[in-house]
């Protein structure tokens, strides 16, 4: 279930613009998830522009069909599904003009029909790789940096949005949040983001999950404040559903719920809190006190409660694009770290007494085991709704042989 379904029966409009990566298939697109429109693209930057590839196998049929990107789509809740063109490397430079124009069209005309309103606004900044147009270059004062003109033009569309709610006299009522979606990848620096915690993206460390949060709602949320509770990206759905007046959400998918004008029952253990007291001061503290880490194979590889992490499964490179090529190795034992007293994950690595420490702290090696078993044994009840894919041929390598095994079995032979 998404935001947006859950949303329609409060008498929302739903829009997405921008970065959609959860499927290029029709039946993935937003418009079949809840929103009432569509515009943007499919895929990560990268793959988009590999047509344009000197290696790109352009006479292969049957890899066209299968791996060919789309362009970027315009689609409605009706059905109508527009390819707009391909976003090759020169439209990369001016699609967030594009995206944040159609998202600012679109709560302009939710306005003008007195409707409340969901946009999701994902620009294709700053995901690599990064192409800026001539005028933008050197803005950033780094001169051939790239990356950090494209952050000076992701700034401006985000301003543009802004201005977009004053011009529409809605800024007063309306709540934005910005975030994103994962820490940095670093293997292509220099158009890549930097972190002060430990790693990247794809690994287990802090550097891979912590990300930076905004939030904005005049009248609710005090401006400028800092809270330093623990918050997931998980926790916008119910927090925003119970900003617009629906705080029992979670509880209701649990016992399946089938919202009014929907026709599917949605039966879902959502992770996520509700955070909005915590955000609007009611509450001195997140309701959320722990967080699992999971590697993009599908496996817990660590778990946090309050100031803990206990960490089972660790990314041995130490960066690049080894992260994404190395296995993880599973510890016989745990690592322990404290976050408050070592944010940055470096104990294990520059203490002499690391271990010794462990040692004396390791009845906290199990609590973090009971909670992470106590969370996988949910998916029991709430299974994923499908496996992760694989980098690899180990998952067709299974395929076949359960077939092959099938085919023993039919006639008779044992293995």
């Amino acid at each position: 279930m998404t935001i947006a379904q859950a949303l329609k029966p409060l008498g929302y409009a739903t829009g997405q613009f921008g970065k959609n990566h959860l499927g290029d298939r029709d039946e993935y697109l937003p418009t079949n998830h809840g929103f009432d429109e569509f515009f943007g693209n499919l895929y990560h930057l990268n793959a988009e522009e590999e047509p344009e590839a000197p290696y790109w196998p352009k006479g292969d049929k049957e890899f066209l069909k299968a791996y060919n990107p789309r362009g970027v789509i315009k689609a409605s809740a009706d059905g109508k599904i527009e390819d707009t063109g391909p976003l090759n490397k020169k439209r990369m430079e001016t699609i967030d003009d594009e995206t944040t124009a159609a998202a600012i069209d679109f709560m302009g005309r939710q306005v003008q029909q007195k409707k409340p309103f969901f946009t999701w606004m994902n620009a294709t900044r700053m995901h690599l790789f990064t192409h800026v147009r001539e005028s933008m270059r050197g803005q950033s004062g780094m001169q051939g940096n790239d990356y950090a003109d494209g952050m000076i033009e992701h700034d401006g569309h985000v301003g543009k949005l802004l201005k977009a709610l004053d011009d529409l006299g809605i800024t007063e009522n309306t709540i934005v949040v910005y975030t994103t979606d994962n820490g940095p990848n670093q293997f292509s620096w220099p158009d890549a983001a930097t972190t002060p915690f430990r790693s990247e993206k794809d690994t287990n460390w802090e550097g891979a999950f912590r990300v930076p949060a905004m939030v904005r709602w005049p009248g609710h949320v005090a401006p400028g404040q800092v809270v330093n509770g623990v918050v997931s990206g998980l926790d916008w759905f119910p927090t925003l559903l119970a900003a617009a007046g629906d705080p029992d959400v979670k509880g209701r998918l649990l016992n399946g719920w089938q919202p009014s004008g929907s026709s599917t029952t949605f039966k879902n253990h959502l992770d996520g809190y509700n955070q909005l007291d915590y955000l609007t001061g009611k509450s001195d503290k997140s309701a959320r006190n722990d967080f699992y880490y999971f590697d993009d194979d599908g496996g817990l590889v660590a778990t946090r409660f309050d100031d803990w992490k206990v960490v089972f499964k660790e990314q041995p490179a130490a960066g690049g694009f080894a992260v994404w090529q190395t296995p993880f190795v599973t510890w016989r034992i745990p690592k322990l770290f404290n976050l408050r007293m070592d944010p940055y994950e470096r104990a294990d690595t520059v203490s002499d007494q690391y271990n010794d420490w462990v040692v004396r702290n390791d009845y906290l090696l199990v609590k973090g085991q009971l909670q992470g078993a106590a969370f996988l044994e949910t998916f029991v009840k709430f299974p994923p709704s499908q496996r992760v894919a694989s980098f690899n041929i180990e998952g067709v390598r299974a395929e076949v042989d359960k077939a092959i095994d099938q085919s023993f079995k039919d006639r008779g032979i044992e293995k």
